[in-house]
């Protein structure tokens, strides 16, 4: 099943390049300008400027974005800023955080994997990805040939096998260890021993791995693998990924929310009455949106397993409850996605796209990726606030989805719906690099 390779990864040398929480960054495709801007400020040898680095004026085909991170990752290696493991290894990874008031810890193995076409059935995807994304990666590997931020991959091991290695490992002190600008902690263990690397090769070799967050720089990777290969070059067919277990207590997903916007025609009472002849609506006690929205998840939660259920905000503190009951052979659903399978119809977010989104609204698959009537959002209170602005009609409020969901529709050989997913918090860029001319 899933190959694991291990890798001379290439990691700061904080000696010279400063501390760590200085150096990284999120992913690159939740950094904004400002966001960009702030990173580069930061230190400057910060990852931004190798994983996103910024766009001039006067940029062309010498001299641009490509070839400056290309510039850069060159003169780090030469000057020591970034230095090489002396040999081939994995990396035991904790990610420490706060979400809704708890601590968690997330484990995870930074190691390399055989990249695999999804036909192979060994890496399976979860959602879609747009080809302009996927472009820009493309170039950054072209002129890198490295993997600057790693991909979130998953595997079901309910024995908790890779747990009880690590533990070994973590006996000891971490290669790294800080804390960054979010109160995440991140520890580091450096795991190069022929006989624990063969385990791990083995372990794998049993399982397939889903793809969690990512799905544009998989794809990329597979588009490189197989443009070096056409030259001749055998040794770019892994990527890197953050392994976690299924099962880990600190895997956590958030939900990401829908408001509605520029809906022509749209009118509280007429669309109410349209979702009346699909749903069971009730309407919630009046209250302010920030005291009734703990009690409103509770009870969306309770009817997790047997309802499709959301909350709907019209603004002035008016909240509307959505039920109906699970089944994947409604109608409407096996009509508008006859090719989905059972358990991609099931979906609260696939749901609320069919029987909602286009069937009483017109907002199809054009107008949902043109964002032109439809915005995502994770944060409650600005989606009421945006509601109770004007700058919004309504708000859509979702259930979590479930990692049994994100697996049981990948097994499928399905793709979730856009938005479906937010694996909290990202993995960091920088703390592990691969750069596939030392491998």
């Amino acid at each position: 099943m899933a190959k694991i390779v291990p890798i001379r990864g290439i990691r700061y040398n904080t000696a010279k390049a400063g501390s760590p929480e200085r150096l990284i960054t999120p992913p690159y495709d939740v950094i904004d300008a400002e966001g960009q801007k702030e990173y580069y400020a930061k230190s400057p040898y910060n990852i931004i400027r190798l994983e996103y680095g910024e766009v001039r004026e006067h940029d062309d085909a010498t001299d641009n974005r490509y070839t400056r991170a290309r510039g850069f990752f060159t003169s780090w290696l030469r000057e020591g800023i970034l230095l090489p493991e002396e040999k081939p290894a994995v990396y035991f990874y904790e990610q420490e955080f706060q979400a809704e008031g708890r601590r968690f810890v997330r484990n995870g193995l930074f190691a390399g994997v055989g990249l695999e076409e999804y036909a192979s059935g060994m890496i399976l995807p979860h959602e879609e990805t747009l080809s302009k994304a996927k472009a820009d990666r493309l170039e950054l590997m072209r002129h890198c040939e490295a993997n600057f931020s790693p991909i979130f991959g998953l595997y079901d091991d309910p024995g908790l096998v890779m747990e009880a290695l690590a533990a070994q490992y973590k006996k000891k002190q971490p290669a790294l260890a800080f804390s960054d600008e979010n109160g995440e902690s991140h520890r580091l263990w450096v795991v190069s021993d022929e006989d624990a690397l063969q385990r791990i090769k083995t372990f794998f070799a049993g399982h397939k791995i889903y793809l969690a967050d990512g799905h544009h720089r998989y794809e990329t990777a597979l588009a490189f693998s197989r443009e070096q290969k056409a030259a001749g070059r055998d040794n770019f067919d892994f990527c890197l990924m953050v392994l976690v277990n299924l099962h880990d207590p600190g895997l956590v997903i958030f939900p990401t929310h829908r408001l509605l916007k520029n809906v022509a025609g749209f009118e509280p009472e007429s669309f109410l009455n349209s979702l009346r002849e699909i749903f069971t609506v009730e309407t919630v006690a009046a209250g302010t949106g920030r005291d009734i929205l703990p009690l409103e998840f509770t009870l969306l939660q309770k009817y997790m397993a047997g309802y499709n259920a959301y909350l709907l905000y019209l603004g002035d503190n008016r909240f509307v409850r959505l039920r109906i009951p699970r089944r994947p052979e409604h109608p409407v659903m096996r009509k508008l996605y006859p090719a989905h399978s059972a358990q991609w119809r099931t979906l609260d977010v696939a749901v609320l796209q069919g029987l909602v989104l286009e069937s009483i609204l017109g907002i199809g698959s054009e107008a949902r990726a043109g964002g032109d009537n439809l915005t995502y959002t994770r944060n409650t209170e600005e989606a009421l606030a945006a509601v109770d602005a004007g700058t919004y009609q309504a708000a859509f409020f979702l259930n979590t989805t479930r990692v049994e969901e994100v697996i049981a529709v990948a097994a499928a050989g399905d793709k979730m719906p856009q938005k479906s997913t937010f694996f909290y918090p990202k993995l960091v860029t920088g703390l592990v690099i691969n750069d596939f001319t030392r491998q």
